[in-house]
């Protein structure tokens, strides 16, 4: 499903135009993202929790020229789905 039919759907079910759950759409995926900016931790309830992890510094060696490479620390984000909707996946 693309963003375009994402929101057609999300319209539908809401009986909301397509340009009102765009502009929705628009300011939880802002909000979500401040969020993590702030390396807060966002809970959609019945979704599950997006949070920001710090990946440690590593070494990694090249398998083809041996050389060893140091990988900086950096910021990623994880998701951690629901029980619910792990149920609900499973399921289907």
């Amino acid at each position: 499903m693309n963003n375009k039919e994402f929101i057609a759907d999300l319209a539908n079910r809401t009986k909301m135009s397509s340009k009102e759950v765009a502009s929705l759409v628009g300011a939880a995926v802002s909000a979500i993202t401040n969020e993590l900016v702030e390396e807060n931790a966002v809970f959609v309830p019945g979704f599950g929790t997006f949070e920001v992890k710090k990946k440690l510094e590593r070494v990694l060696i090249n398998p083809v020229t041996k050389q060893r490479m140091l990988v900086p620390p950096k910021m990623t984000v994880s998701f951690k789905p629901n029980t619910a909707l792990k149920g609900k996946v499973k399921n289907t």
